[in-house]
């Protein structure tokens, strides 16, 4: 069986006195995620509180973690749940990724700013979409992301309040810019690698 993330195991054991709850479903959390990233990505987009803005991403990020650990502990695993989950996801990285691209252009001479932050929302967005396709198609196991040390590639997210901290979030852009067309292009090599192989 596949190790699980160390926020996931986290999660996990945070979530466990909730399974038996009649009261608490798994999509309570999904909405607490959306809502909890989408603030972050608002405040991003406003440019006057990074730092809080960065936390709440964090915070989002990990919370996600917590409904899918909830659907399995408690048998409550749906196809709605799943759907909400996915959407949720794609709509907070790629709602951070413009947010932080409107905030940096609002407040520096970063004129690339605004471009690069839709740039990698994009891709983000693109990302999303050809996974969800080849889950649909050819199963979750075909999307499982690599560990290193208890860490996914998503995990780098957590490193956003260092970024905020010391005021790198032009330097983050720009190299996420870069990057998350990259990833993006990997992304669509393996689905036309799988749908090749699917056939």
């Amino acid at each position: 069986m596949r190790d699980k993330p160390w926020d996931a195991k986290a999660a996990a054991w945070m979530i466990t006195p909730f399974k038996d709850s009649n009261t608490i479903h798994p999509n309570h959390f999904t909405l607490l995620r959306l809502i909890v990233g989408l603030a972050g990505a608002w405040l991003f987009a406003k440019g006057a509180y990074p730092n809080i803005a960065a936390l709440l991403i964090i915070s989002s990020n990990f919370i996600d973690h917590m409904d899918g650990e909830l659907a399995r502990l408690a048998n409550k695993q749906s196809r709605f749940g799943h759907i909400f989950d996915l959407a949720s996801d794609a709509l907070v990285t790629v709602s951070m990724f413009v947010g932080i691209g409107v905030g940096v252009a609002l407040f520096s001479e970063a004129n690339y700013a605004l471009e690069a932050g839709i740039i990698s929302g994009v891709s983000v967005a693109l990302i999303f979409h050809l996974r969800y396709l080849i889950e649909e198609k050819h199963g979750k196991s075909r999307i499982h992301q690599p560990l290193w040390g208890g860490f996914e590639a998503e995990d780098i997210l957590y490193l956003i309040p260092i970024v905020t901290l010391l005021e790198g979030l032009n330097s983050f852009l720009y190299l996420a810019s870069l990057g998350a067309p990259i990833a993006a292009l990997f992304v669509i090599l393996q689905y036309r690698k799988i749908m090749v192989e699917g056939k």
